[in-house]
Order: structure tokens, then C-alpha cells, then sequence
């Protein structure tokens, strides 16, 4: 795999971007519309953290249900959407040539997105499958895989039948994603819905499969924007680019097999917690190559390069997280606490999101060949979910560090873990309005793009032709 320097002087304007405008958009649009959505159920449930009775009456919107509606919503609709969306855009302008078969991309989007909401709908219907990352009913994730690989099709032919000599990062990291997918996701289908393991081994693949949609599918997509998006904004070379294969095949090896940090402590052999915390520590040199090649975005003042560095910062920040946690000395204080979700807001909504906002901020201008109709509304956007994000972390991780604490005196009653906990909680809530507020700006500020793209589009239509000179 050869890695020429990236270059990141070409023009902005693509001719490659004409065709798959509305494919693109139709993927942006369905992810903003995903992330509104699962704004709103992550505040519904942060609510319920600290006021167990909200919404109790209600079966479809218990706290289980809500949290289940909340993933799926997040992992498969926002995400999923938008990092795919990236990917074929960015394969296909590093492919050297229009991408292909498109119309299978919008086939695709809408099974894809159809499937995520009758699946919702089995959610609250009480179908769900009870494992993490995997919830959606049984019946509907075969159908999910197929509008998968029709989405995909396009990206895979542009890597494909790429036209220019060697490969770059970006290419790398969403052509991966493509792949990797169908293979864990039908793999996981097969051992745990369709011809169930037994026992144990069920918690392990269900945790397998889990940290893989993030460290096989959804980061690989991101850090492909990533390295998309930075050269373009800065204007400058990657610095310790020649270090970024080491990087990725670090993350596509070990990332999945960290997996078994969350399983310290259960009913599982002792390897796999072990196994878990060497895949960890050698992860340390793929953060490491990220932060050499990354570290350039603190030089420019632009809203997609602050959302890109306060992704670099997150994910850093996790993957030191994620190891410090992962010892068993440490684990026993931070497990089966809301040190937890602390770390995976820090790296689903810090480092994931926004390097997806980022891409998408940088994308929609060039897909469609319009400025962002409403720029303030995006600069909103960055502050609010910045702000959100790091109020949420940060009390949640103080809601976590109190609960251990408590929890190790057998003598304090469960309800006064409750009381003390309020407080972060409270906290909690506000950071999640925060993100919901922020999401619903971007929302706004996408449609309106897209209308007056739309408008454009409709008047030159309408001209009539000017007559020859």
C-alpha cells in the first residue's frame, strides 16, 4: 500500500460532486434528522437518571426502551448516515472519477433508514434483542445489511476502479469500513440471533460485536474525514504522515479486542480481560500517530477545524481513559459505574461527532455548490455542542467517581446514593439540552441550505436560454 504525501492544494470545486449531490444530501439530511431524534431521547433519558418516575407510565418510553430507541438512533441513524455519506464522497474524489451506481446508494439510504424506524418501533413494541449495539429486532437487521451493501456499492467501485497511483489514509479508513461491516455484523447475527451460542460466550460476542460498530465501522469513517478534511482547511501537509499505515492497521488489527475491558470481573476465562488490556496499551501507538498527523488543525481559526480539533482532543483523551480503566486495580473503582457512559460520551459525542461535523461542514458547500445559508447558526452549532459535551462528560464523570465511593460503604442505603448523585445528574440533563439545542440549529441550517440549493436549481431550469454570442 503506497501513501504519497497528502496533498492539500487541490481546488475545492470537483466536477466528481455534480452526480451524487442529491445521493449525499439525501445521507446528510437522514443523519441530522437521526441526531435530532437521538438528542432528544438522550435528554429523556438523562432526565430519568435523576427523576426515575418521568414518563414511568409510559411502556414505550421506559428508561430500558428509551436507551435502547437512544443508541440505535445515534449509532445506526446518525452516524451511520453520515459516516457513510462521508466515505463514498471522499472515495470518490480520491478515486478520480465519478462515483458509480448511485442509484443503489439511494435505494439503499431509504431500506436503510425504513429499517432503523419499524425497528424502533419493535423497540418500543418490546422486540428488542437485549444486546448492547445490537437491539433492533431480530427480523429487521438482515434487511439493515442488505441496504448496507447497497449504500456501500458506490465507494466500493470508486476504490475499486480508483484511476490515480497509490492510495491515501482517507481512502484507507473508509474503504475499510465498507468492508469490515457486513463480515462482523452477519457474523455476530449468526452466533447470537439466528443460531444462538450458549452461556457465556453470548457475552462475549455481544461485547465483540459492540466495540467493533465503533472501532471497525464508525471511527474508521471518521478519521477518514479526518484525514480528508484537515489538509484541505489547513493548506498544508500532514505532518508524520508516513506513520499513518501503522496507525491504521493498529486500529483495524487490535481495536476490536479491546473489548473485553468491559467484562472484568464477569464470568468469563481470565484471558480475555488480559487480552483486552494488551490490545489497549498497543492501541496507545495509533493515538500517538494520530496526534503527529493531526496536530496541525490547532493552526487555523476555521469552524470545521475547531470542530475537528475538539475531536482530536476527545479521542486522545478516551484512549488514555480507556487504558488507565482497563487495569484491573483501576477497573474495580470505575465499573458498573457512570464512569462508564462518562468515557463513551466522551468519545461518541467529543471525538465521533465531531469529526463528522466537521466533514459534513466542509461537504455540504461542495456537494452542493452553495455557501451554508444560515453560517451562524453553524458557528451555534460548534459552541453549543462543544459546551454540551463537556458539561455532560464532566458530570457524569463526578456522578461515576461519587457513586464508587458510595457504593463501597455497604452501610449507605440505596436512596441516599440517589440524593447525592442529583446533583451531576442535574448537570447531566443540562449538557444533553445543550446538544439537543445545538443538533436542532445544524438541522435548521441544513434544510435551509438544501432549499435554496433546490430554489437554485429550479430557476435555471426555468431561464430561458440566452442566445448565442
Amino acid at each position: 500500500m503506497s501513501t504519497p504525501p497528502t496533498q492539500a492544494s487541490a481546488a475545492d470545486a470537483s466536477p466528481f460532486d455534480g452526480g451524487a449531490r442529491w445521493p449525499l444530501t439525501l445521507l446528510a439530511g437522514s443523519a441530522l434528522v437521526w441526531l435530532v431524534v437521538g438528542s432528544l431521547l438522550a435528554l429523556l433519558t438523562g432526565i430519568q437518571l435523576h427523576t426515575p418516575s418521568f414518563l414511568a407510565d409510559c411502556s414505550a418510553l421506559t428508561h430500558g426502551r428509551a436507551q435502547a430507541w437512544r443508541e440505535t438512533a445515534f449509532l445506526y441513524g446518525w452516524a451511520g448516515n453520515a459516516g457513510v455519506g462521508l466515505g463514498l464522497w471522499i472515495l470518490g474524489r480520491l478515486g478520480g472519477h465519478p462515483l458509480r451506481a448511485l442509484n443503489w446508494a439511494v435505494v439503499g439510504t431509504v431500506f436503510w433508514n425504513l429499517g432503523l424506524l419499524f425497528g424502533l418501533i419493535g423497540i418500543a413494541t418490546g422486540s428488542m434483542t437485549g444486546f448492547a449495539g445490537l437491539q433492533l429486532p431480530r427480523a429487521v437487521q438482515p434487511v439493515l445489511v442488505a441496504a448496507f451493501c447497497a449504500m456501500a456499492l458506490p465507494g466500493v467501485l470508486a476504490w475499486a476502479g480508483r484511476k490515480r497511483e497509490g492510495t491515501y489514509a482517507a481512502q484507507w479508513y473508509a474503504a475499510a469500513a465498507l468492508f469490515l461491516l457486513p463480515w462482523f455484523w452477519t457474523a455476530t447475527q449468526a452466533v447470537l440471533l439466528w443460531s444462538p451460542l450458549r452461556g457465556v460466550v453470548q457475552t462475549v460476542a455481544a461485547s465483540w460485536h459492540a466495540q467493533s460498530v465503533v472501532a471497525l465501522w464508525l471511527m474508521p469513517l471518521a478519521l477518514a474525514a479526518a484525514y480528508y478534511v484537515i489538509p484541505k482547511q489547513t493548506g498544508k501537509l500532514l505532518p508524520g504522515y508516513d506513520s499513518a499505515p501503522l496507525a491504521f492497521w493498529t486500529l483495524i488489527v487490535v481495536g476490536s479486542w479491546t473489548f473485553g475491558r468491559h467484562l472484568i470481573g464477569g464470568p468469563v476465562p481470565a484471558w480475555i480481560p488480559t487480552m483486552a488490556v494488551v490490545a489497549q496499551c498497543l492501541l496507545l501507538f495509533h493515538f500517538l500517530v494520530i496526534w503527529l498527523n493531526f496536530r496541525g488543525a490547532f493552526a487555523g481559526g476555521s469552524v470545521t477545524l475547531q470542530y475537528m480539533r475538539f475531536g482530536l482532543v476527545a479521542y486522545l483523551l478516551t484512549g488514555l481513559a480507556e487504558t488507565i480503566t482497563s487495569f484491573r486495580g483501576i477497573a474495580v473503582h470505575t465499573q458498573f459505574t457512570l464512569f462508564g457512559p462518562a468515557l463513551e460520551a466522551l468519545l461518541l459525542q467529543g471525538a465521533l461527532s465531531m469529526f463528522l461535523f466537521g466533514g459534513l461542514v466542509h461537504q455540504l458547500p461542495r456537494v452542493t455548490g452553495r455557501h451554508w445559508a444560515l453560517p451562524s447558526f453553524v458557528s451555534g452549532h460548534a459552541s453549543l455542542v462543544m459546551l454540551g459535551v463537556v458539561v455532560s462528560v464532566l458530570s457524569l464523570g463526578w456522578a461515576g467517581l461519587a457513586q464508587d465511593a458510595l457504593l463501597n460503604h455497604s452501610q449507605t442505603p440505596f436512596a441516599e446514593i440517589l440524593v447525592q448523585l442529583k446533583m451531576p445528574l442535574l448537570l447531566h440533563s443540562a449538557g444533553q439540552f445543550a446538544l439537543l439545542a445545538g443538533n436542532v440549529l445544524l438541522l435548521v441550517a441544513f434544510l435551509r441550505s438544501a432549499l435554496s440549493c433546490c430554489q437554485a436549481e429550479g430557476a435555471s431550469v426555468l431561464r430561458p436560454a440566452s442566445s448565442a454570442s
